[in-house]
């Protein structure tokens, strides 16, 4: 069984794809999709979503885990980016029936490290514990969406 992970930005969207078919979750894929910040909004999405669907096409996750939108009262302008890329992502999930999971930052963060409250590189120290890896992921975009998926994979498994 396939499970995606995605940590959405309109910049920078990091995705992952698992195998949690065997005793322990082996990473498919993972990497980032970017975007040209110069270009307009409408090619910047149609950009997410051309690279996200195919992702969708080649691997065929049956779920995917999605980080949630979390929007600071400092940076009201972030949050509005990060829905817009999150909007074409879940309509990439949903044209293909894809199970979709809304995935809180925090939630994650305690699934993986044991605290909510992680800091970008504890997360990526603890994928490369867990995934055994001989590197963290780089950029930080990619080890949130391995932990995303990481995290979908518990959900999935104990709702069957």
């Amino acid at each position: 069984m396939l499970i995606a992970g995605i940590d959405p930005g309109l910049q920078t969207t990091g995705y992952a794809i698992l195998d949690v078919a065997g005793p322990h979750p082996v990473i498919c894929d993972a990497g980032i999709c970017k975007t040209d910040a110069s270009a307009p909004l409408p090619q910047r999405l149609n950009q997410i979503d051309t690279d996200i669907s195919a992702i969708l096409d080649q691997w065929q996750p049956v779920t995917m885990g999605v980080e949630k939108l979390y929007a600071h009262y400092a940076h009201p302008r972030t949050a509005i980016q990060m829905g817009h890329a999150r909007g074409v992502i879940l309509a990439a999930a949903a044209k293909r029936n894809i199970t979709i999971h809304d995935l809180a930052a925090t939630a994650v963060k305690r699934h993986l490290t044991g605290n909510g409250r992680a800091t970008k590189t504890q997360m990526q120290n603890a994928v490369t514990a867990t995934f055994n890896l001989p590197a963290p992921p780089e950029p930080n975009d990619v080890a949130d969406a391995i932990a995303i998926a990481y995290c979908c994979a518990g959900m999935a498994i104990t709702t069957q």
